[in-house]
C-alpha cells in the first residue's frame, strides 16, 4: 500500500498530516496557475468545520460546481459532525424539491442557489491557525458518520441512499490496492460529478487519500481531454463521455482511464485504446452497492472480475446476490442484474429483471432487444422502452444511426429504411418483439452520470406534428 494513503478519517490527526503530507504538497490544482497546497487545504477546511461548529443545522447539504470546494466542505462536514447530504441535481426546482432532506445548503461561489434555501458560501478565508500549530481537531468517527446519497434515477423521485463514510472508506482502500501502484505520481483529471458515488470515490476520496492532486474542473469536452492529458495524467470519465470521441481526432497518452456508469461497447474500448493508449478499466456498481466488479475489455465479451472482499451468487431468477463491504457487511443485498457466472469471481452481464416486460404474454428482455438492434450495422446505439397504446404494449426503440445508417436513411427515404430494418430484426426476433415504433436522434438523453433519462426517452414518442416515426 502506498505509504502516503491515509483514510479521510485519519489525515487530520495531527500527528498522522505532518508526517503524510508536506506543506507544499498539491491537493488540488485549477489550470496551470493555481494550486492548493497542503497547508492552503487544511485552514481552508478549518474555517469551513469552525463555521459549522457555530450552526445548529445537523444536516448539511454540499453542493458545489468546483470539486476543491466540495472537498473542503465534504471534509469539515465529517469533522463537525454532521450529517451530509449529497444531491445528484443542481437544477433549482430538483434541489427546491429535496429542500426537506437538509437545514443548510454548503455552496461554493459558481452555484447559485435558490433563493428559498438557507446556505452558507464555502470560501478560501483562513483562520489565524498555522500549519504548525497545536490545534487540534476532532477525531473523524467513520461508521457514525451519515452520508445520504440520490439515485440518478432517470425518472420519479430521486431515492435517498443511506451510506457512512466508513464504506466509502472501505472501498477507496480497495481501489488503492489494486490500482495505486498503476497510477502513482499521476494526477486526476475527470469528466464525470463529484455529487454521485463514483466522482465522489474516484475523482475526490481516493486522490485525497492518496496523495495524487486532482483538478477542480471538469473537462467537458473530448478536445478539451486529448490536450489535458499526459502519460502522467489519470482519466476518470464515464460511457457518456467516452463515446463521444470523433473517428478524426488526435491521439494522447494517459497513465490509466476508468470508466462507469454503464458498460461500454467493445468499439468503443478498442478506440480509446488506440486514442489515449489503454483500455479502459470499467467499474460496475450502484449508488447501493458500491463497486461490485471490473473489466477490462482485451477482447469483445470480456467477463466482469469481482472486487475483493465480495462473496456473489445468484438467485433462482439469475440475480446477482452480494456480501459486500460496501453495503452491510453482514447482510445478502440482492440486486435486479441479472448475471451468469463463469468462474467463481468471473461473470456476465445479461441485463436487469426490471426490464423484463411481457408482450401478448411473452417474456421480453429489453435488454436482448437492444442488443440484436446494436448488432445491425446501421446503428451506432439504441435504447428500447415499452409504450402501452390504447389496447396493447408495444416495444419502441430510439436509434443513433452509424454512419453507413445514416447514407442508407437518406439513399432510401424513411419508409423502405424501416421495412429493411425490421427484415434484418426478424433474423433475431420474433415478430412480436421488434419494436412498432423507432425514433433517429443524434444522441441518446443521458444525465451526467450517462445513465439513460427515461423521461426525456418518451418524451420523444409523444405524438406531436414534429415528433413522427421513421
Amino acid at each position: 500500500m502506498n505509504a502516503a494513503f491515509r483514510p479521510l478519517s485519519r489525515l487530520f490527526d495531527n500527528q498522522c498530516s505532518n508526517v503524510c503530507r508536506t506543506a507544499d504538497h498539491i491537493v488540488s490544482y485549477d489550470g496551470p496557475e493555481l494550486r492548493y497546497d497542503w497547508q492552503t487545504f487544511t485552514d481552508n477546511v478549518v474555517y469551513t468545520y469552525q463555521q459549522l461548529k457555530q450552526t445548529p443545522a445537523k444536516r448539511i447539504a454540499i453542493c458545489c460546481i468546483d470539486s476543491y470546494f466540495f472537498t473542503v466542505g465534504f471534509s469539515a462536514a465529517c469533522l463537525a459532525g454532521k450529517h451530509l447530504i449529497l444531491p445528484g441535481n443542481y437544477q433549482p426546482e430538483a434541489l427546491s424539491a429535496l429542500s426537506d432532506q437538509f437545514d443548510l445548503l454548503l455552496c461554493d461561489d459558481l452555484f447559485h442557489p435558490p433563493e428559498n434555501l438557507v446556505h452558507q458560501r464555502i470560501t478560501t478565508q483562513t483562520t489565524p491557525t498555522s500549519f504548525h500549530s497545536a490545534f487540534q481537531l476532532p477525531e473523524i468517527k467513520p461508521e457514525e458518520t451519515a452520508i445520504t446519497m440520490f439515485t440518478s434515477g432517470s425518472s420519479g423521485t430521486p431515492k435517498a441512499i443511506a451510506k457512512t463514510l466508513h464504506q466509502l472508506e472501505t472501498e477507496v482502500a480497495t481501489l488503492e490496492r489494486l490500482w495505486g501502484e498503476h497510477i502513482a505520481g499521476s494526477v486526476i483529471e475527470s469528466t464525470v460529478s463529484h455529487q454521485h458515488i463514483y466522482g465522489l470515490l474516484f475523482r475526490i476520496l481516493w486522490p485525497l487519500c492518496s496523495g495524487r492532486a486532482f483538478s477542480a474542473r471538469n473537462l467537458e469536452y473530448p478536445e478539451q481531454i486529448i490536450n489535458r492529458l499526459s502519460a502522467d495524467t489519470t482519466l476518470i470519465s464515464s460511457p457518456a463521455m467516452l463515446k463521444r470521441f470523433p473517428d478524426g481526432i488526435s491521439s494522447a497518452s494517459a497513465r490509466a482511464v476508468f470508466s462507469s456508469g454503464g458498460p461500454l461497447s467493445f468499439a468503443t474500448a478498442v478506440q480509446i485504446n488506440r486514442l489515449l493508449g489503454h483500455y479502459p478499466v470499467e467499474i460496475f456498481g450502484s449508488t447501493e452497492t458500491g463497486g461490485i466488479a471490473y473489466r477490462q475489455q482485451y477482447q469483445d465479451g470480456q467477463l466482469w472480475t469481482l472486487f475483493p472482499d465480495i462473496q456473489a451468487h445468484t438467485n433462482h431468477e439469475g440475480c446477482l446476490c452480494l456480501l459486500s463491504p460496501h453495503v452491510t457487511p453482514d447482510l445478502w443485498y440482492q440486486s435486479s442484474d441479472i448475471c451468469q457466472f463463469h468462474s467463481q469471481r468471473q461473470f456476465e452481464l445479461k441485463g436487469r429483471t426490471d426490464r423484463i416486460v411481457k408482450i401478448e404474454e411473452k417474456r421480453v428482455s429489453l435488454s436482448e432487444v437492444e442488443q440484436c438492434i446494436d448488432n445491425l450495422k446501421w446503428i451506432q446505439e439504441s435504447t428500447v422502452i415499452s409504450l402501452q397504446e390504447e389496447k396493447r404494449l408495444i416495444l419502441a426503440a430510439m436509434l443513433v444511426l452509424s454512419p453507413q445508417g445514416e447514407q442508407q436513411l437518406l439513399s432510401q427515404g424513411k419508409g423502405r429504411f424501416w421495412i429493411q430494418l425490421r427484415q434484418e430484426l426478424r433474423q433475431w426476433l420474433e415478430p412480436v418483439v421488434i419494436p412498432k415504433r423507432f425514433r433517429v436522434v443524434h444522441e441518446i438523453p443521458v444525465n451526467s452520470q450517462g445513465k439513460k433519462q427515461l423521461s426525456e426517452i418518451r418524451k420523444h414518442f409523444e405524438t406531436t406534428p414534429g415528433n413522427q416515426d421513421i
